[in-house]
C-alpha cells in the first residue's frame, strides 16, 4: 500500500525519541506556543529562542507526515540544538497535523482516499498536489509571520525539513526567498513511486534561489533523491552539498528519523553550511 510508504515516518519507538521524551518537561520550558494566519485559517507552531535579546538568524522547520502530535517529539529534539547554536527553531504545525490538526483535514487521509479510489497514481498525485499548494502555501505563511519578528534576522532565515519536510524544503528554496535550505531525506518513502514528484523537485532545485544541503543516512529507504537533485543543481551551476552518512539504528525506518534525532552526527556540518551561506 502507497500509503504505508509514504505517510508512515516515526511508527515505533526510538532511543533517542525516547530520550527527547524524557526531556520534554525540561525543554518545553524553553518554548513558546504562536499562531499565524495561513489564508483564512489559523495554524500553530513552536519556537525555541537562543539566550539573549537577538535578533537572531532564523530556521523553519518543516515536519514530515507523521500523525497527530509525533513531529512533538522531533521538535523537541531539533529545537535545543539550533537554539544552543545561536538560531531560533520555528516549528509551524501545517494543516491538519499537530497543534494545526482541526485547521483542515490529515495529508494522510487524504493520500488514502485517492489509494482507496484510483490506486497507487491517484495517491502520488495528490500527494504532490497537497504539498505543493496548501501546504507550501502554509509554510510560505510561517515564513512571513516570522519575518515581522523584531527578534529576528530576517536576512538570515533559512528552511529545513525531513521527509515530507524535505521536500517542503526544497520547495521553499524556489519560492520563499531563504538564505539556504537544509534538506534531510526528502521524498526517500515517496520517490520511486511517484513521477510527478521526481519532476517537481527536479524543477524547483533547477530555480533554487539559495545552496541546499543534501543528508541522508545510508540505510534511508531510497538514496536517489539527494543523489539526483544534488547532481541537477550541479549541472545548472547551483550551490549544494551532499552527504550520505554511515547507517543509523537497526532499519530503514531508524535511518530515515536521522534527520531527527541524529544531531550529534550531522550538527557540525549543517551549522557549518548555515553559516557560510547565511552569512551577517
Amino acid at each position: 500500500m502507497i500509503c504505508g510508504r509514504l505517510i508512515q515516518e516515526m511508527n515505533k519507538p526510538y532511543f533517542p525519541a525516547l530520550f527527547a521524551l524524557l526531556l520534554l518537561p525540561f525543554v518545553l520550558s524553553a518554548t513558546e506556543t504562536v499562531t499565524f494566519l495561513s489564508g483564512e485559517i489559523t495554524l500553530h507552531g513552536v519556537l525555541y529562542k537562543p539566550e539573549g535579546t537577538g535578533p537572531f538568524p532564523a530556521v523553519i522547520y518543516n515536519h514530515g507526515s507523521a500523525p497527530g502530535m509525533m513531529s512533538e517529539q522531533a521538535f523537541a529534539a531539533l529545537g535545543p540544538v539550533f537554539a544552543s547554536h545561536g538560531w531560533v527553531f520555528f516549528g509551524p504545525y501545517r494543516r491538519g497535523q499537530g497543534l494545526s490538526a482541526s485547521a483542515g483535514p490529515y495529508i494522510g487521509d487524504q493520500i488514502a482516499a485517492a489509494e482507496k479510489a484510483g490506486g497507487i497514481s491517484a495517491a502520488a498525485a495528490t500527494m504532490v498536489r497537497l504539498l505543493e499548494t496548501e501546504h507550501l502555501d502554509d509554510q510560505l505563511a510561517a515564513l512571513a509571520w516570522l519575518r515581522k519578528q523584531n527578534f529576528v534576522q530576517r536576512n538570515r532565515i533559512a528552511v529545513a525539513g525531513n521527509s515530507f519536510g524535505g521536500i517542503e524544503t526544497v520547495l521553499g528554496v524556489e519560492r520563499g526567498g531563504y538564505c539556504a535550505g537544509i534538506d534531510s531525506a526528502g521524498g526517500a518513502q515517496s520517490w520511486a513511486q511517484a513521477p510527478e514528484l521526481q519532476s517537481l523537485m527536479t524543477r524547483a532545485v533547477r530555480n533554487a534561489t539559495a545552496p541546499i544541503f543534501f543528508f541522508q543516512a545510508a540505510n534511508d529507504f531510497d538514496l536517489s533523491p539527494s543523489k539526483t537533485l544534488s547532481a541537477e543543481m550541479n549541472k545548472v551551476g547551483k550551490t549544494y552539498k551532499l552527504t550520505i552518512y554511515p547507517s543509523y539504528g537497526d532499519s530503514p525506518r531508524d535511518g530515515h528519523s536521522f534527520g531527527y534525532f541524529g544531531s550529534e552526527v550531522w550538527a557540525e556540518d549543517v551549522f557549518g553550511f548555515l553559516n557560510q551561506y547565511c552569512t551577517k
